[in-house]
């Protein structure tokens, strides 16, 4: 068959290569330079089944309530006069109840674990290079009462299969001794010692050469105008480089997956949440004092992470609509964070600043399957976890549209 992907950020491509591997006929169409360049070059780097907690829960509402009057919080909500906002915003908000949490969290976790499974055979396979790091990921906490709390909220994934350990600060410097100058300031952590890391754009550019090995062949500097359709189906997709037309195609544009769905009467309950990155060198003089593993500042939630010879820092949820601008001061907040936890673990005076916008459905879940039309296939909405979810999503696509069943149960992941 031949199928056409829409978009090359990790899961366009990491699509393209499962599609690949089932012998069909496939072409990418991007519309940056190189694959992996939009919110996959911002990605925290942590690939974390132990981290798939829903973001919509019963404390969602008031933190983003007091982001309205109160600077340095990690959910930022910002009025602005757009429907698709406040429509969006109700929808999430009636996710954040007990129950729809706890759901939620399972169906992001059956994901992320089927997903970090599907990496390793795809690393296996291919031989990709992502300055990957396994040996776990730390989840820290400053707060005793919020320490309290996580360790009993992990059970729920505990009870799902997640290797989950609650851990003092001690056991914590003893895993990461990079942490030891913020001893005094950690009431202890959670380890998820299956948890690891690694570069997103690295992988997605690595495997998208892959995909060309494998004759996949990508337009990049492509931009999709319009969908032309026949009937129930879609007949060709117009660019500013011509038209492209195939058997099926799958869109994998991210936060422009709605933008082009509404042009076919279709309401992807997909938002743009932007978040904020910067990435430092770890230099020689640094290397000893940088992390050994990636984690969380839960308290702060500022994530981090080594990528080779740099450090990634990533924090924010920000409900802000398709803005990309950024200013030093929105990563004062971060960089503070983790300057307390490693003072001297990379060079803090060389940072290089980053925004990107995640493509978030309400339950935190990605949207497979199909919609009003028999041969365009979704898989989009990854959110904050498109990374983890990447591979595993790819392959859930592959096998719908061979029409296979897939390997995790998918309620709660498609359109209808």
């Amino acid at each position: 068959m031949k199928i056409l992907v829409l978009g090359a950020g990790v899961i366009g491509v990491t699509t393209a290569y499962q599609l690949l591997k089932d012998g069909h006929e496939v072409a990418v169409v991007e519309q940056r330079e190189s694959a992996g360049e939009e919110t996959s070059a911002g990605n925290a780097g942590l690939i974390a089944p132990g981290h798939a907690f829903a973001w919509a829960s019963p404390a969602a509402p008031k933190i983003l309530l007091k982001s309205l009057f109160q600077e340095g919080q990690a959910l930022r909500f910002r009025l602005r006069p757009d429907p698709r906002l406040w429509a969006w915003s109700l929808k999430f908000l009636r996710q954040c109840t007990v129950e729809r949490a706890r759901i939620n969290t399972l169906r992001k976790h059956r994901l992320c674990r089927y997903s970090q499974e599907l990496l390793h055979q795809v690393v296996a396979e291919t031989g990709v290079a992502y300055d990957g790091l396994d040996g776990g990921l730390l989840y820290l906490y400053r707060d005793p009462a919020n320490f309290e709390h996580a360790a009993v909220k992990t059970r729920l994934l505990a009870e799902a299969g997640q290797e989950i350990e609650t851990i003092d600060t001690a056991r914590a410097i003893e895993i990461d001794p990079a942490l030891a100058p913020a001893k005094d300031k950690l009431a202890g952590a959670i380890y998820c010692p299956t948890d690891e890391s690694g570069d997103s754009r690295l992988f997605t550019r690595g495997l998208a050469k892959v995909c060309e090995g494998l004759g996949g062949r990508f337009h990049y500097q492509t931009t999709i105008r319009r969908l032309v359709l026949d009937g129930d189906r879609v007949e060709k997709v117009l660019t500013d480089r011509g038209a492209f037309s195939a058997d099926a195609y799958v869109l994998s544009l991210g936060c422009d997956s709605p933008i082009l769905a509404r042009q076919l009467g279709i309401k992807l309950p997909i938002y743009p949440i932007k978040g904020y990155s910067v990435t430092i060198p770890v230099t020689p003089a640094n290397r000893e004092r940088a992390p050994r593993i990636g984690g969380v500042d839960e308290d702060n939630l500022v994530a981090y992470v080594r990528m080779g010879e740099r450090l990634r820092i990533t924090a924010t949820a920000e409900f802000a609509g398709y803005d990309l601008s950024h200013r030093p001061s929105d990563f004062r907040h971060m960089l503070a964070a983790a300057r307390d936890l490693f003072p001297e673990g990379c060079a803090f005076d060389r940072p290089s600043y980053r925004a990107c916008l995640r493509p978030m459905t309400p339950q935190g879940t990605p949207i497979f399957g199909l919609g009003r039309q028999r041969n365009l296939y979704f898989n989009t909405g990854h959110g904050h976890m498109g990374w983890t979810m990447a591979n595993g999503a790819a392959r859930i696509a592959a096998d719908l549209i061979a029409g296979r069943k897939p390997a995790i149960d998918l309620t709660g992941m498609t359109l209808r």
